[in-house]
C-alpha cells in the first residue's frame, strides 16, 4: 500500500511514558511510580474546575458549543483582544498544525531553534517544507536574524520559555528582532510556559495584545496544559491579526474542543489564585534542583518553566540514567533525541522531588 511520500522522513513524536506502561513493563505498583516527564502541573487543576466539569457530565451526549463563546469571552477579557483575534485548538499543537498548513508547502523554509519543541519539525515535514535551525542550544536572536537574511523563511518559530531547555527571551530583544522582519514572514511565538516565565521575570513577559498593536505578522500561542493543570483536556489557543485568524479557521474542523474541555478551561481562568499558588510552589521546589545540580557538579539550565534540564558530564549517559530511573518507577525525559546528553525533569511536589533526589543521587 502506498502512502504520502512526505511521511517517509517523519519520526513519530514520542510523548512521555504513561504510568500504565511502567506498571505493565516493570510490575511496579502505580502508587510507587512518579511521573516527572511531561511538564504537567503536579498539583492538578483548580477544585472549581473539577466541580464544574462534574456538573457538565450529563451533557456529554450533545455536541459542544462550536462558537466556544464562554471560553472565548474569558480569553478576550484576559488579554484585551477581540473575538476576531482568537482561535481555539485541541492543544496549542493543533494551532501549530493549522499555521504550517496555512502558510507553508514544499517550497517553503521554516526557521527554528536548534533545540526546541519537536512538533514544529514534524508538522513542517507534513507539507515538505525545508527546516532551518540555529546553531546555539538556547535562543540566540542574532543567529536567528542572520539565518533570516540568508534563507528568507516563510515561518519563524520562537519558543519562549523554550521546551525542552527552559530558557526564555527578553521581550525587548524580541521586539527589536520582530521590527526587522518583513510582514510576509509569519513569526510564531509559542508561549506554552509563559505563566511561569512571567512570574519569574517580568522582562520575559510577552503580552499578546501589545504584539497585535505593533506587528501584522505575529501569532501568539498559549495553552491550558501546563500552569492550569489541564493537560488531559487538550485546550490551546492562538492570538493574531484578523486576516491571519481567518486563514487558520479554514483548517479548523468542527467541534474540535469537547464540552468538558471548554468548561474546564473557562472555569480555570476564573481561579488565577490557584494557578499563581502552583507557580510559586514550583519555583520554591526548583531551588532544590539547583542545589542538587551544584552538589553533583552537573549543569542545570536556568529555567523559566515548570521543568529543569540537567546536562550530564561526559562520564554519564542520559539514556542510561533515564532508563535506570524508569526501572525504579521514576519517569523523566531523556533528551538524547534532541542531541543533548541531558534529562528533563518536571518540578513535582515536595514528595515527588525528594524521591527523584533519592534515586538520582545513587545513580549520579
Amino acid at each position: 500500500m502506498k502512502f504520502n511520500k512526505k511521511l517517509e522522513n517523519i519520526n513519530t513524536y514520542e510523548a512521555g511514558k504513561p504510568i500504565e506502561l511502567v506498571v505493565r513493563n516493570f510490575g511496579i505498583s502505580p502508587k510507587d511510580i512518579v511521573k516527572l516527564a511531561s511538564n504537567e502541573n503536579p498539583y492538578g487543576c483548580s477544585p472549581k474546575v473539577q466541580n464544574a466539569v462534574a456538573k457538565m457530565v450529563p451533557n456529554m451526549a450533545l455536541y459542544p458549543d462550536d462558537s466556544m463563546l464562554k471560553l472565548k469571552n474569558a480569553l478576550i477579557k484576559k488579554y484585551a483582544i477581540g473575538d476576531e483575534n482568537l482561535i481555539i485548538g485541541s492543544g496549542s499543537d493543533q494551532v501549530i498544525e493549522f499555521i504550517i498548513h496555512a502558510k507553508a508547502d514544499e517550497t517553503s523554509k521554516i526557521l527554528m531553534n536548534s533545540v526546541t519543541f519537536a512538533m514544529y519539525e514534524i508538522y513542517a515535514r507534513h507539507v515538505g517544507a525545508e527546516i532551518i535551525r540555529t546553531a546555539s542550544q538556547e535562543h540566540n536572536l542574532d543567529e536567528f536574524y542572520e539565518l533570516y537574511k540568508k534563507e528568507n523563511p516563510d515561518i519563524i518559530f520562537l519558543c519562549t520559555p523554550n521546551n525542552p531547555t527552559g530558557d526564555a527571551i527578553d521581550v525587548r530583544e524580541m521586539t527589536a528582532f520582530l521590527e526587522k522582519i518583513d510582514d510576509d514572514t509569519l513569526v510564531v511565538i509559542d508561549c506554552a510556559y509563559m505563566e511561569y516565565g512571567a512570574y519569574k521575570d517580568a522582562r520575559k513577559k510577552v503580552v499578546p495584545g501589545e504584539l497585535l498593536k505593533k506587528f501584522e505578522n505575529v501569532v501568539y500561542l498559549g495553552t491550558f496544559s501546563k500552569a492550569y493543570g489541564l493537560g488531559g483536556m487538550r485546550v490551546g489557543y492562538g492570538i493574531s491579526r484578523q486576516n491571519i485568524i481567518e486563514e487558520l479557521y479554514k483548517l479548523r474542523p468542527p467541534f474540535n474542543i469537547t464540552t468538558l474541555s471548554l468548561e474546564a478551561a473557562s472555569v480555570a481562568l476564573e481561579d488565577e489564585e490557584f494557578v499563581n499558588n502552583c507557580i510559586a510552589l514550583n519555583f520554591e521546589e526548583m531551588k532544590r534542583y539547583e542545589e542538587f545540580a551544584n552538589e553533583k557538579k552537573i549543569v542545570i539550565i536556568n529555567s523559566y518553566t515548570n521543568f529543569v534540564t540537567l546536562c550530564l558530564n561526559s562520564t554519564q549517559k542520559s539514556t542510561e540514567l533515564s532508563d535506570a530511573l524508569l526501572r525504579k518507577g521514576m519517569i523523566v525525559r531523556d533528551l538524547s533525541g534532541y542531541g543533548m546528553n541531558a534529562i528533563r525533569v518536571t518540578v513535582g511536589t515536595k514528595e515527588q522531588n525528594s524521591r527523584f533526589f533519592e534515586l538520582a543521587s545513587v545513580l549520579l
